[in-house]
C-alpha cells in the first residue's frame, strides 16, 4: 500500500513538473532567451526528487573544451543524475528517438542519436558530434555501447571515439580532452547495496521500461555516485585504441572505488 501511494504521488509530481517545465524548455530552444540547460537541470532535479534519488559527486568536470566525457552506463536514470548537475549533451542510441515520451524529452536536450548498425550513417553522426564538440558542448559518451548490471564494466568500444578523431581531422579542433566518469548506484535507504541488489537500479537490454520505472518509484531512496577522473589530451597523433583502453581502465577503477567504499549518507 505504501509503495502504491508513493508511486501515485511521485507520478503526479513528475507530470505536474513536466507540464510547467517542458513548455519553458521549448521556448528556450526557439528563442535563446536563457541557456537551454537551465530548465533541463531543474527538470532533471524534479524527476530525481520524485524518484527519491540522491546524487553524490567526487571530483570535477574539467573546464577545457572541446570535451568528451567517457562514462559507463547502467540505467536511464544516469542521464538525470548527470543532467541535474552539469551542462552536458548526451549521445544515445537511435532507438531512443522513437520512444513516445523519452524520445521527445531527449530531443528537448538536443541529444545526438547514433545508429550503430548502419555504417552508412556513422560518418554523418560522427560529424555532428564533432561539430558539437567544436561548438563547446561537453558530450557524454556511454562508451560501453550498452547498459551494464551495476556490478561490472562492459568493454569500451573504440569506434565510438571516432568523433574526437573527426573533430581534429576536419580542423574543428587541434585536440579534444577526454575525461573518464564512473556512475555507480551505491545505497538504498542509506544501506549499501550488495552485488545481489545492485541490478535493482540497472535497466538492461530488452527489459520493459514501464515496470522498471514503477519499481524505482515504489522503492525510492537510491544513492548514485558520480566520479570524475583524470582526463587525457587526444590529438591527431593519439591512438584511439589506447585512449579507449585508458578510459576503460580509469572508469573501472573509479567504479570499484564507489562500490567498495561508497560515500557516507549526509
Amino acid at each position: 500500500m505504501i509503495g502504491k501511494i508513493r508511486t501515485g504521488l511521485a507520478l503526479f509530481w513528475m507530470v505536474a513538473a513536466s507540464l510547467v517545465l517542458v513548455p519553458l524548455q521549448v521556448i528556450s530552444m526557439k528563442t535563446g532567451l536563457w541557456p537551454e540547460t537551465v530548465i533541463l537541470k531543474i527538470w532533471h532535479r524534479a524527476m530525481l526528487w520524485a524518484l527519491g534519488m540522491r546524487v553524490h559527486v567526487v571530483g570535477e568536470m574539467v573546464k577545457t573544451r572541446p570535451l568528451m566525457i567517457a562514462s559507463n552506463h547502467i540505467s536511464w536514470t544516469d542521464i538525470m543524475a548527470m543532467g541535474s548537475r552539469f551542462d552536458v549533451t548526451f549521445i544515445a542510441k537511435s532507438e531512443l528517438n522513437g520512444w513516445p515520451i523519452f524520445g521527445f524529452l531527449s530531443r528537448l536536450q538536443r541529444t545526438v542519436f547514433i545508429e550503430r548498425e548502419r555504417k552508412r550513417k556513422s560518418g554523418d553522426q560522427a560529424s555532428e558530434i564533432a561539430r558539437r564538440l567544436a561548438a563547446g558542448n561537453a558530450m557524454v559518451l556511454f562508451a560501453e555501447g550498452s547498459t551494464g548490471d551495476g556490478n561490472m564494466l562492459l568493454p569500451f568500444k573504440s569506434t565510438l571515439f571516432g568523433a574526437a578523431s573527426m573533430a581534429i581531422a576536419e580542423g574543428a579542433a587541434e585536440h579534444v580532452v577526454i575525461q573518464p566518469v564512473s556512475i555507480a548506484y551505491t545505497r538504498i535507504h542509506g544501506i549499501p547495496l550488495g552485488r545481489q541488489h545492485r541490478p535493482l537500479a540497472s535497466w538492461i537490454g530488452d527489459m520493459d521500461l514501464v515496470p522498471h520505472v514503477g519499481q524505482l518509484l515504489a522503492e525510492g531512496g537510491l544513492d548514485v555516485e558520480i566520479r570524475f577522473g583524470e582526463p587525457i589530451d587526444f590529438s591527431a597523433r593519439s591512438s584511439r585504441k589506447e585512449a579507449t583502453r585508458l578510459m576503460e581502465e580509469r572508469v573501472r577503477d573509479m567504479m570499484q572505488q564507489s562500490l567498495g567504499q561508497p560515500l557516507p549518507v549526509r
